[in-house]
């Protein structure tokens, strides 16, 4: 009987011990994978119809803080341009300083003579509604096109100003991951600019909802761990006094 009793009171200590320690690093996982993803992502909405239908208007994004030089073809970014509004506003990059950018070609977008595959675009749309000239960018600056191209106010609405309508990298603020509202996910890649050059990276984004997510089943279940046991005590004890009432 006391063998018994010392056998569930050390099973007793370990548990409680583990279910601490599974609190512990559950609330370490939870709120770090929360400051973690607020250091690196800023949230916006996307207030136009420009992006459609990669980004909707209305849309909650969530976008990597990232340096404008480390910016790359294909990347939506959200950007400032004081002669465009001098306000927050999300395009993709399609070319980059030192590239020559045209439309069209067979109907797509042309970056150095090559064709351009976009996928992201509304079904059936053209690259461009309309011819635009080659257009030489400038070094350390970015030719930004938005994916709804018949209604976007972008670098063709532009082309007049200096620098060709361009934007330089300094004005960039983020690069857009994910669309978090509605619950649409992380960007595809955009595969078609593979032929100019390496693409970005995804952001650390998949690894911070992990950590958020480990840690609150941590934390849930290493809280549970206590009510379930003293219950699992109760009914072991119930059961060994039973015997007893019936003699």
């Amino acid at each position: 009987m006391s063998r018994t009793g010392r056998t569930e009171e050390g099973h007793g200590r370990l548990g409680s011990t583990l279910s601490g320690l599974a609190v512990a690093l559950g609330c370490v996982l939870f709120l770090g994978g929360f400051a973690w993803g607020a250091v690196v992502y800023r949230p916006y909405t996307v207030p136009t119809q420009s992006m459609s239908p990669t980004i909707v208007g209305g849309d909650r994004v969530l976008a990597q803080r990232v340096d404008g030089g480390d910016i790359k073809r294909g990347d939506v970014v959200v950007f400032k341009q004081k002669s465009w509004g001098d306000m927050p506003m999300v395009k993709r990059v399609v070319a980059v300083g030192g590239d020559t950018v045209g439309c069209c070609t067979d109907g797509k977008l042309t970056v150095n003579g090559k064709q351009i595959q976009e996928p992201y675009l509304p079904k059936g749309q053209a690259a461009e509604a309309q011819e635009i000239p080659e257009v030489t960018v400038p070094k350390d600056r970015l030719f930004l096109l938005g994916d709804e191209r018949s209604g976007s106010l972008d670098s063709t609405a532009h082309l007049t100003e200096a620098f060709n309508g361009t934007v330089p990298r300094s004005g960039v603020k983020a690069r857009v991951d994910a669309v978090v509202w509605p619950m649409n996910g992380m960007l595809e890649r955009p595969t078609g600019f593979e032929a100019l050059g390496s693409l970005s990276s995804p952001g650390p984004l998949r690894l911070v909802v992990v950590a958020i997510v480990a840690g609150a089943v941590l934390v849930l279940g290493g809280a549970a761990y206590g009510p379930i046991a003293n219950q699992a005590r109760r009914r072991r004890s119930g059961a060994r006094m039973e015997p007893a009432g019936a003699r």
